[in-house]
């Protein structure tokens, strides 16, 4: 038996990065016997620290074309799966055959379901999912996520976020964060495979103001503590 896959997904600015963090913090120090330490893993795609990102950041610096629809989906989606590959062949394959073991990954084949899916014409969706998930998860061999929550923030608001976190300045943005049209059409992608492969959906916002980040955090562990951890 393998180990637990815990993916934290979203569009840009939705706190991912924050989350993923406070998860696999809470884990590590959990005085629960029920996991340890040592079993936890913090895994983020892509791997901008790996050689197999290469063509991951040529996409994204926009070398193939300045807009996200000038590569396709199956190509855009090739880039990420193979820097993914390389990941887990040199990195954590070894980890995640191990069932104690748990891996908490800040995106995972779910970035690739919304971000390149959303290029494809709405009737083309169910069929591009069925292509990706029998490319990445059995054509490469990656393990199958055990579960993704999702982190439901609106686009206007995680705008305002990146803002911030650039100082302003819309020229540090990549191709995907700097094309606001493109982002809303990956806000309904992610809606829609949310709820078709049941992922656990936490809205970011309450009476339009962003939760803090402690509330979302204890959101997502009594969703896992009840269902995956248990």
């Amino acid at each position: 038996m393998n180990g637990k896959i815990i993916v934290i997904e979203g569009l840009d600015g939705s706190g991912k990065n924050t989350q993923t963090k406070l998860l696999v913090d809470y884990l590590k120090k959990s005085k629960s016997d029920k996991y340890k330490a040592e079993n936890i893993k913090y895994i983020s795609f892509p791997n901008y620290s790996s050689p197999s990102s290469a063509l991951v950041k040529m996409y994204l610096n926009s070398e193939f074309g300045k807009k996200p629809e000038d590569v396709n989906a199956y190509a855009a989606a090739s880039f990420y799966a193979v820097d993914r590959y390389a990941d887990f062949k040199k990195n954590w394959e070894s980890f995640y055959k191990n069932s104690e073991n748990i891996i908490v990954c800040d995106r995972y084949t779910t970035s690739n379901a919304i971000y390149q899916m959303c290029k494809l014409t709405e009737d083309k969706w169910p069929n591009y999912l069925s292509w990706l998930y029998d490319y990445e998860y059995n054509k490469l061999e990656l393990p199958k996520p055990t579960s993704v929550i999702y982190l439901n923030m609106p686009i206007d608001i995680s705008q305002n976020l990146m803002k911030k976190r650039y100082g302003g300045d819309d020229s540090k943005k990549d191709l995907h964060e700097a094309n606001l049209k493109f982002l809303k059409t990956c806000e309904k992608a992610a809606k829609y495979i949310s709820a078709q492969d049941s992922w656990f959906s936490i809205s970011c916002v309450e009476n339009e103001k962003i939760k803090n980040k402690e509330q979302i955090h204890n959101e997502i562990i009594n969703f896992l503590e009840k269902n995956i951890l248990n």
